[in-house]
């Protein structure tokens, strides 16, 4: 783990989660109480941020890059069983220990808050324990939306899905507008979507390049993703436009 102390952004009016993230309501002077008890945490890829059954002293908000939520069974296989994206919440307040394991995926940068004081000051502000809340009805929604995508959808489908939920948070972040290309990073390896969607290596690579070659997407090396038409990549999940799935 890197330096506990590390920069994140000079301001919170600097931060590019600031319009998503859980202070997003707060006025001025509850910025302010925020930035007494918060600091910044990076992490490099395939460094893990907290163990499952560990106490966790802090909460906090992904800034940049990703992580996975992964869970261990008792014979030692384990699952991923979700991913944490820009302005996605770490930890439960109320609650001592971390219920997965969060492991960064790439370069990770979160701002972190003292977990005692963050509760007090959740009872104490209602813009945060309102946020908080909404955060987490819309996480239980991306949850029983992705029973569907791993039960029922087809290889193809599950990987168009995954493209259309990163695009989307991709784009919502940069309050970018979801007509016209839509351009991004592929966060994962092909190894972490073939983990996090129940595939094999060689599934997850052909139809990525299914996808490609009939112009659903376009690719840049292995990483490097444009959308031309979002509406087209939506029906290829089985999905449309009006669809319930993660922004």
């Amino acid at each position: 783990m890197k330096d506990p102390k590390a920069t994140g952004p000079q301001s919170c009016e600097d931060c590019p989660i600031r319009h998503r993230a859980v202070c997003a309501r707060c006025e001025t002077d509850e910025l302010e109480k925020l930035e007494d008890i918060k600091y910044y945490r990076t992490f490099e890829a395939g460094q893990t941020v907290i163990w499952a059954g560990d106490p966790m002293d802090f909460v906090g908000s992904v800034v940049s890059g990703i992580a996975t939520l992964t869970q261990t069974m008792e014979d030692g296989r384990r699952q991923m069983v979700g991913l944490l994206l820009p302005s996605d919440f770490v930890g439960r307040p109320g609650r001592d220990g971390a219920a997965y394991d969060v492991v960064a995926t790439t370069d990770l940068v979160m701002c972190c808050f003292r977990k005692k004081p963050f509760e007090k000051m959740m009872m104490e502000t209602p813009h945060i324990a309102q946020r908080l809340l909404e955060m987490t009805l819309d996480e239980l929604d991306a949850a029983r939306e992705w029973m569907l995508i791993l039960g029922r959808k087809t290889a193809r489908e599950k990987i168009a899905s995954l493209l259309s939920i990163i695009a989307r948070r991709d784009a919502t972040l940069q309050l970018a507008g979801m007509r016209g290309p839509l351009v991004f990073d592929l966060p994962l390896t092909r190894e972490a979507m073939s983990d996090y969607l129940g595939l094999t290596l060689e599934t997850v690579s052909r139809q990525m390049s299914a996808l490609k070659r009939d112009g659903v997407i376009e690719l840049e090396g292995k990483r490097h993703v444009t959308i031309p038409d979002l509406p087209r990549l939506l029906e290829e999940a089985g999905d449309d436009a009006d669809g319930g799935m993660m922004a």
